[in-house]
């Protein structure tokens, strides 16, 4: 095995060796070896959606969130009203990062552990006219619900509604399809289901409004339409690039072509899901979704109702075993959560199933059954 702990959780990942490797070269940035790279990196990024006809892709430095934020601010007028379908921590912060851009924002509220509604937020375009951009959380992290995106890509479409699509965690294994559904810009990263390491994000960008989004950043460092417009003209980063995570991701997109792209991903993190869920529902663990809204990328658990359970035990305790799980995310039940998602198989998920059970032991907790 070429790892040491096996990273639960929902980034960063357990990468191969293949993408460790890659990193241990250095490159110049302006260099021509490096443009090709770059160059490589994101037209194999639109392969993945089928989007060479319709959008462009503009990478960017920094974590996921850094995306987002340059992806609100540069689609989204600084008039311009957008409305936040919440189902959870991360819908939240989208909606803060976009008030503190200046933007008017608004939230539609679902509950966490259901997914939020094409045909709500249809009666809310029609019942509010202002509102000129939706975003949406495919798979909000928080608690590993899947969304509908191509339900609420129609609606949007449909009433001419600018989306906004953040893919975090969703990228590379859901399936996403820019031939058939509309989106102004889709957000992904580095470090999730394409298993490469974090560092940097990138966002897909409707070739349609490019035009429109000169000038609606109030931000030099993430204006992705003057981040778009010096890459076509010179091939090269506007600022210093993340050069080791690049060549590492470049590294881990061709390690998923080989394993067959994206229906071959899904189809293992659907049976790391199934084995993780089957194994903890042994234990006495139960899921906080039903299975039907459940994402096969990372799944919460109800904490058990033992009074020895203490998450910072329990986690060092799995932690001790190899596996390192993540706390969960709610603030009205106790949880916590485990990826499914890594250059990680059922074998894995399997031996975290048997850490946890030692640290149930260890811990003088018969059983993972929560109090409900």
């Amino acid at each position: 095995m070429d790892r040491d702990r096996i990273l639960l959780t929902p980034g960063p990942l357990t990468t191969t060796l293949r993408t460790k490797l890659a990193m241990l070269k250095d490159w110049g940035s302006w260099d021509s070896d490096f443009i090709a790279v770059t160059a490589s990196v994101r037209q194999r990024l639109l392969d993945i959606v089928h989007g060479h006809d319709s959008h462009v892709v503009v990478p960017l430095q920094g974590s996921g969130t850094f995306s987002v934020e340059a992806a609100v601010a540069t689609v989204v007028p600084r008039d311009g009203h957008v409305l936040v379908l919440d189902n959870g921590a991360y819908c939240k912060r989208a909606a803060k990062l976009t008030e503190m851009m200046g933007r008017r924002a608004s939230t539609m509220a679902f509950a966490e552990d259901e997914p939020v509604s094409a045909a709500a937020l249809e009666a809310r375009l029609k019942a509010v006219a202002s509102i000129t951009h939706v975003v949406l959380i495919h798979c909000e992290t928080g608690t590993g619900v899947a969304n509908p995106l191509a339900e609420v890509a129609a609606v949007c479409e449909k009433h001419g509604k600018g989306l906004i699509i953040d893919a975090m965690s969703s990228f590379a294994a859901l399936p996403i399809d820019a031939r058939s559904m509309r989106f102004d810009a889709l957000v992904a990263a580095s470090g999730k289901c394409l298993e490469g390491v974090p560092g940097m994000g990138f966002v897909f960008l409707r070739r349609a409004i490019l035009d429109a989004c000169a000038g609606n950043s109030l931000s030099l460092a993430m204006d992705l339409h003057d981040q778009h417009a010096y890459m076509t003209k010179t091939g090269q980063w506007r600022f210093t690039p993340p050069t080791h995570v690049l060549v590492a991701l470049s590294e881990a997109i061709t390690q998923f072509v080989e394993e067959g792209g994206q229906p071959a991903r899904l189809a293992r993190y659907v049976e790391n899901c199934r084995t993780l869920v089957d194994g903890m529902a042994g234990l006495g663990f139960k899921p906080f979704l039903k299975p039907e809204v459940q994402a096969p990328i990372i799944v919460t658990f109800h904490a058990p109702a033992h009074p020895n359970y203490e998450f910072r035990r329990f986690y060092e305790g799995a932690k001790s075993h190899g596996f390192v799980l993540y706390p969960g995310k709610l603030t009205q039940v106790e949880t916590f959560r485990v990826g499914c998602i890594g250059a990680i198989g059922p074998n894995e998920m399997r031996q975290a199933v048997a850490a946890v059970g030692d640290t149930l032991r260890e811990m003088g907790i018969p059983s993972g059954a929560p109090a409900l």
